[in-house]
């Protein structure tokens, strides 16, 4: 058996040729080892053969049927001879899927994470070779990932550098004034650079599972008050509806305010983007199962299906959105960070829910 390697996609370098790890000079160990073990399990059944043999003999001798001691010692070396052939059979089953699984691992060490193994054999190798499959599986998806954070990471860092870029050469070259307006432009690109690399942060933060929270005892209704307030004034300039209300019995829990304001921000925000004027966005504190849940209700444009499963999804923007499409992707990790969990609902036409939920009892 010899490793396979997952058909589409996806090794870790696409097309290009990898370099290989540099090995020692010489055989193979793993070839030194199968031979090494092969000569001394064959020493040890030949020493075995014979003295068994011999003992027959010596017993049949000493009981008196020296005339059967060859017979007896003959049967007694085929008998033998077939179990040490059955054993040596075993081996070359068990050895077989054994080396598959070095032979891959050396490719996974190579960076070829498209590499599998076929999963047979006794019991045990065949759940070495599962876990081996399932671990390659996350390392290729995990490599995917990687390399899709780096291209989506350049897209999203390329379009302010090209601005600021595009107007400083301006500047240089006279076609723009060198004026209060263009600096404050220029201000501008990089306050955005600056809250993508900070979201890229947090992004970070997350993933590693050290996001740091400063937990303390808020008022989650209070919360959203503020939130909904300091977004009235955006809501009344777009003639949109911003409202609130609570149905909770106690609100109150350990949380970092300043992270789930962050979220409620983010939520408002994006509501306020896809309402348009006359229509109305609704916020609702409610009780849930071991906890609190918030839920914000647009009546605006609403979201296929196909947006709404990926509503969370890093990178992921819609096509009024003006952001780096990181911010509901933050938002869920701050509430997971918090034991909870964030989902969506939308019809195109009708509007968008989008909910959290905050447990009052963290895992840990």
């Amino acid at each position: 058996m010899r490793p396979t390697r997952c058909p589409a996609g996806s090794s870790g370098g696409g097309g290009a040729r990898r370099w290989r790890a540099r090995r020692h000079f010489g055989a193979d160990p793993r070839a030194r080892f199968f031979k090494r073990f092969a000569f001394a399990a064959m020493t040890v059944v030949v020493l075995a053969l014979v003295g068994i043999v011999t003992l027959t003999w010596n017993v049949a001798t000493s009981a008196g049927a020296g005339a059967w001691a060859a017979p007896i010692s003959l049967i007694v070396a085929f008998a033998t001879a077939a179990i040490a052939v059955r054993f040596a059979g075993s081996m070359r089953r068990t050895a077989s899927p054994l080396r598959a699984v070095m032979e891959a691992a050396d490719r996974v060490a190579d960076g070829d994470y498209g590499v599998r193994v076929q999963e047979h054999g006794p019991p045990p190798l065949r759940a070495l070779a599962h876990s081996f499959n399932t671990m390659t599986a996350r390392l290729q998806q995990a490599d995917r990932l990687r390399r899709d954070l780096m291209a989506d990471v350049a897209h999203e860092l390329r379009t302010p550098l090209s601005v600021l870029q595009g107007r400083l050469e301006g500047l240089v070259d006279g076609v723009y004034p060198r004026d209060d307006e263009q600096i404050e432009q220029l201000l501008e690109e990089t306050r955005v650079l600056s809250r993508l690399v900070d979201d890229l942060r947090t992004v970070a933060l997350s993933d590693a599972g050290v996001l740091t929270l400063h937990l303390e005892s808020s008022d989650i209704a209070a919360l959203v008050q503020d939130a909904v307030r300091s977004l009235q004034a955006d809501a009344t300039r777009q003639s949109v509806a911003l409202t609130w209300r609570t149905s909770a019995k106690d609100a109150t829990m350990d949380v970092d305010p300043l992270r789930i304001r962050e979220v409620l921000t983010n939520l408002l925000t994006n509501a306020l983007r896809h309402t348009a004027a006359g229509q109305a966005i609704t916020v609702v504190v409610r009780d849930a199962s071991d906890g609190i849940a918030i839920d914000v209700t647009d009546t605006g444009e609403g979201m296929p299906p196909e947006a709404v499963a990926r509503i969370f999804d890093r990178f992921y923007k819609g096509p009024r959105s003006r952001g780096a499409g990181l911010g509901l992707a933050i938002a869920k990790a701050i509430v997971a960070a918090h034991g909870g969990g964030m989902t969506a609902s939308s019809q195109v036409g009708t509007g968008t829910t989008v909910s959290l939920t905050l447990p009052r009892t963290r895992g840990d």
